[in-house]
């Protein structure tokens, strides 16, 4: 359980940043506020999921998820650029995430 409580706090993650870029500095109500709700939500899963995972694996796990998932919101549906750094930025993080994963089982 504590996996699934880790992917979601990680997508959930990606979700605030999102909320966070579109709040505008939180000078936008609502996605201001759905911002914090959505840090909490995560913030509260990630908790979770660290009474029975490492730190550091669950750490990783959690903003490697963000930081992927906010590049390709980011490309996807804020036409923010992607080059081949990028991606294979984007890539080497996910292979962290596996490897971690693979090292923890």
């Amino acid at each position: 359980m504590a996996w699934i409580y880790l992917i979601v706090a990680g997508l959930l993650e990606v979700v605030w940043a999102y909320l966070m870029k579109r709040s505008e500095g939180f000078t936008q109500l609502w996605p201001s506020i759905g911002t914090l709700a959505f840090m909490g939500l995560s913030f509260g899963l990630l908790s979770l999921s660290m009474k029975s995972l490492p730190l550091g694996t669950a750490y990783m796990v959690w903003t490697g998820i963000g930081a992927v998932g906010a590049f390709v919101v980011g490309v996807a549906v804020l036409n923010e650029s992607v080059g081949p750094m990028r991606v294979a930025a984007a890539l080497l993080i996910v292979a962290g995430i596996v490897l971690m994963k693979l090292s923890s089982d």
